[in-house]
């Protein structure tokens, strides 16, 4: 990991000593950005789950720990609970409206069930992913969670400029 100083208490962008390179926290389009697409939201990298849909510890690339703080994934595990609860109504409602007025009761219900089963699971990851990127907008990077090397920079110049 890179050494820092002149680093902001919010997480703000700081300046490295040694190479005058001004780091920062990616913007918050980037960060959903790659949550949303299952990619590391401090760097995008995007080999980060193995078999099972288990997500690794760490980022491979910049070492991102993704459970910053005990009890992190249950913020993931609510917002899959919502979104498939939010799915499965959906699929109520246009099965419904679809199939107006002769409602096929057994094949709703058969594949209302299949996408309560089926959707959690595959949407678990991405769930991991985005509420990684939702913390890290609420609790900026620190400069001792990643190598920043491989996280947005800016070039070299003033603490003052906008990250890019």
């Amino acid at each position: 990991m890179t050494s820092t100083s002149n680093h902001d208490a919010q997480g703000g962008p700081f300046l490295d000593p040694d190479t005058e390179t001004i780091y920062a926290t990616p913007r918050w389009r980037t960060l959903l950005y790659r949550g949303a697409t299952r990619a590391c939201p401090a760097c995008g990298q995007r080999k980060l789950f193995g078999w099972g849909l288990t997500i690794k510890e760490d980022c491979p690339r910049c070492g991102l720990h993704f459970e910053r703080i005990e009890g992190h994934w249950i913020g993931a595990i609510g917002m899959n609970t919502i979104v498939s609860f939010f799915m499965i109504l959906v699929y109520l409602i246009v099965g419904l409206v679809a199939t107006f007025p002769d409602f096929p009761v057994k094949e709703l219900v058969i594949f209302g069930v299949a996408v309560a089963i089926i959707h959690p699971i595959l949407f678990q990851p991405t769930a991991q992913t985005l509420w990684s990127a939702i913390d890290i907008l609420m609790r900026k990077l620190e400069p001792h969670e990643v190598d920043w090397r491989f996280v947005t920079r800016q070039r070299k110049g003033k603490t003052g400029n906008r990250p890019s």
